[in-house]
C-alpha cells in the first residue's frame, strides 16, 4: 500500500474511534515529515496527540520507509478552516480577512454548513444632528468570502 495512503487510512481509523475530534490539516513534506493537526469539540489534550501518533507510528513499520511524525493541536494562532471548528467557537470574538481584502471583527452567532453569522458592534455618525449612535447588526458571510478567520484573544 502506497504510504501516504497508509497513513490516511491509520490516522481515519483513530478519528473514527474518536468522534471527539476531527482533522485540521495532513502534510506530508519532500522528505516524508508528517504533521497533523487535530482539533476536538472540547479541546485536544496531550495524550489526545500521543494516542493519534501512536495510532500511526506503532502500525508503521521504519525498517519500510522512515519518515517523521508531529501531531498537534490546532493552537489560538491558527485559522479557523471547517465548519466543525467555527461551531466550537460560538460566542467568541473573531477576526475575518475576507477574499477581497476587508477586514471584519465580531461575535461568531450561528453556524451552518455554508455560512456564518456574526454580529457586528460598533458606533456611526446619526443621521439627523450630531453626535454617535451604537449599532448592533448581524452579518451573514459564506466560508467562500473568508480567506482568514482567526479568534481574538482578549485579556
Amino acid at each position: 500500500m502506497e504510504f501516504r495512503k497508509k497513513i490516511e487510512e491509520l490516522l481515519g481509523s483513530f478519528l473514527e474511534e474518536r468522534e471527539d475530534l476531527f482533522l485540521v490539516d495532513l502534510k506530508f513534506s519532500a522528505a516524508d515529515d508528517i504533521t497533523v493537526i487535530l482539533d476536538g469539540d472540547q479541546g485536544v489534550t496531550l495524550q489526545d496527540c500521543l494516542d493519534a501518533s501512536r495510532a500511526i507510528e506503532f502500525n508503521m513499520d521504519r525498517e519500510e520507509h522512515d519518515f517523521s511524525l508531529q501531531v498537534m493541536s490546532a493552537g489560538l494562532s491558527e485559522p479557523l478552516t471547517t465548519p466543525r471548528q467555527y461551531r466550537k467557537n460560538i460566542g467568541r470574538e473573531l477576526d475575518l480577512l475576507l477574499t477581497d481584502t476587508t477586514k471584519i471583527e465580531g461575535e461568531l452567532a450561528k453556524v451552518d454548513e455554508d455560512k456564518i453569522t456574526l454580529i457586528l458592534r460598533y458606533r456611526k455618525h446619526k443621521e439627523v444632528g450630531k453626535g454617535k449612535v451604537d449599532v448592533v447588526e448581524e452579518k451573514e458571510i459564506p466560508y467562500t468570502e473568508i480567506k482568514k478567520a482567526l479568534v481574538t484573544i482578549k485579556f
